[in-house]
């Protein structure tokens, strides 16, 4: 019973601390607000349905939830948005003093995921 009791609450701490990063998103510019409420409301639905719900029915992004667990789907728009970012993020890490390292191994992994996210269906 106590057992069940922490798992919910770990729950529901996690789906917190989502939503909040996905608001952090809405007023910090380039960071991602979609990814963290689709993991808030992953996390919800092991711990706070009611939660799940409010983001599933949420007027700007309840649909975006719906289409990414109904079809993995990613709007055309965030998938330029998302690739503009990565070279964005790209080009200031060449720039950078960062180790070399760093300056090629961020790249090949920014150019998988814009692979894999290009593979992505859409609406």
């Amino acid at each position: 019973m106590i057992c069940r009791v922490i798992v919910r609450v770990a729950w529901r701490g996690t789906a917190l601390a989502f939503v909040a990063l996905g608001m952090l998103g809405v007023v910090i510019p380039g960071l991602p607000t979609v990814p963290f409420l689709l993991a808030a409301a992953w996390a919800a639905g092991r711990g706070w349905p009611a939660l799940e719900q409010r983001l599933l029915n949420h007027p700007r992004y309840g649909s975006s939830i719906a289409r990414w667990r109904e079809r993995g789907a990613v709007p055309r728009s965030a998938k330029w948005t998302a690739s503009l970012m990565m070279l964005l993020s790209t080009v200031a890490l060449v720039v950078s003093s960062a180790p070399t390292p760093v300056k090629v191994a961020a790249p090949m992994l920014m150019s998988a995921v814009g692979l894999w996210l290009w593979k992505r269906p859409e609406n």
